[in-house]
């Protein structure tokens, strides 16, 4: 993939998948300049990684889904040493109201399913992430096996035992999607 070498390349890519990506940073942070940030970063990321994506081994949206859930979990660290050592960090990037009423909506919207997240933490994390792949973000079980570098197989496994775990505990439909096994 080309992306860091034709700007046109990366703007469709960008177009084609930006929405997708705040809806996954949403429903995992809920400070709008905090998600507004993380998005961003995923692109960065991916503008550095562009190299790296393989087609034979994925769609570009399980690679996708891959750089974010690395971007949003190493947030997630860094904020964790950093209240550790410091309390909490300040001096994040300023939006425009415009910007800040559109992820406080994109926000809201996501509020549901943060509550079947909030279900699915008594998962264990394997199947956790296969689930919110496949249940949530709308990826086949391949490419969440090969967002989180696992095997087919293992996807499976993890994501019956997910639904097995949450059934009856979370809202069907966060847990099951029609046309995903």
């Amino acid at each position: 993939m080309r992306l860091n070498e034709d700007p046109g390349a990366f703007e469709a890519f960008y177009r084609r998948h930006v929405d997708a990506v705040q809806r996954f940073v949403v429903r995992r942070v809920s400070d709008p300049h905090l998600a507004a940030d993380l998005t961003a970063d995923v692109f960065l990321a991916v503008l550095d990684s562009a190299h790296t994506y393989r087609a034979g081994r994925g769609s570009e949206a399980a690679w996708l889904y891959g750089i974010a859930r690395n971007v949003v979990s190493a947030q997630h660290r860094r904020a964790a040493r950093e209240s550790r050592a410091t309390g909490r960090a300040a001096g994040r990037r300023l939006m425009d109201d415009d910007d800040l009423a559109r992820m406080e909506e994109r926000i809201d919207a996501e509020r549901r399913m943060r509550g079947a997240l909030e279900a699915m933490a008594v998962l264990p994390e394997g199947e956790r992430a296969v689930l919110e792949l496949v249940a949530i973000d709308q990826l086949t079980v391949t490419e969440a096996a090969a967002a989180l570098g696992i095997r087919q197989v293992t996807a499976r496994v993890r994501l019956h035992r997910a639904r097995r775990a949450l059934s009856g505990v979370a809202s069907p439909s966060a847990v099951y999607v029609e046309g995903q096994t």
